[in-house]
């Protein structure tokens, strides 16, 4: 897929799964039972135990059936790293100049991390498709409503504190898509070997999604 196709497709799903795994095993397994439950937007944080490696195995078995990103960048050699693997999107939890230049210059889809008005519009000049509003749990939806009203223009997305139970108030301000982390995908379901119920909790995740935007 090319830059614009992820782009389009990121907001026809409206949901990525931001994926903290506690191990390469495990996280693989993780994204296995995400995809059963229909959840295609697929992060992988560099916090995961050998992030590069694991994001290279999902990118050879599910090709673009997903979209698949590395999130959590925090150095601009993360950046060639990350599309060498195989990453469709790039995502950073900051907005540090350098960094989100050499995230913008790889071609792929790209995300920085934002919280003030400043922030955000710094962001959004420095070439970036979508700002990451982070920690969304701070403000909540009435904070990223604030924010649309001087910059309607600007394509958001909270990360942090989305849940099922207030998908439905995050899109009803006006963002691209959401990143659901624990919430969606708790680690320890994983390591309790819970595959079948985080297929089940990304299904209902997903028509709560479908419902919201609807």
């Amino acid at each position: 897929m090319n830059k614009a196709e992820v782009f389009e497709k990121i907001n026809e799903l409206g949901l990525l799964a931001v994926i903290r795994g506690p191990s390469p095993d495990l996280t693989v397994k993780m994204v296995e039972a995400l995809v059963a439950g229909g959840v295609l937007g697929i992060e992988i944080t560099y916090t995961t135990p050998d992030a590069e490696n694991v994001v290279h195995t999902l990118s050879k078995k599910f090709g673009s059936s997903i979209v698949l990103g590395m999130g959590t960048l925090t150095k601009p050699e993360q950046t060639i790293s990350a599309k060498n693997a195989g990453a469709n999107f790039l995502v950073s939890p900051i907005c540090e100049a350098n960094l989100v230049k050499n995230m913008v210059a790889s071609g792929l889809v790209t995300m920085a991390g934002a919280l003030t008005p400043t922030e955000v519009f710094q962001a959004y000049t420095l070439g970036v498709d979508v700002v990451k509003i982070f920690p969304g749990s701070l403000g909540g939806p009435a904070y990223i409503k604030s924010l649309k009203g001087p910059f309607p223009y600007i394509p958001m997305m909270p990360t942090g504190g989305v849940s099922a139970g207030n998908v439905a108030d995050w899109f009803s301000t006006g963002v691209v898509a959401v990143g659901a982390g624990s919430e969606l995908c708790p680690p320890q379901l994983a390591k309790n070997g819970e595959f079948e119920e985080i297929s089940k909790r990304a299904a209902k995740f997903v028509e709560i999604v479908k419902s919201a935007r609807n």
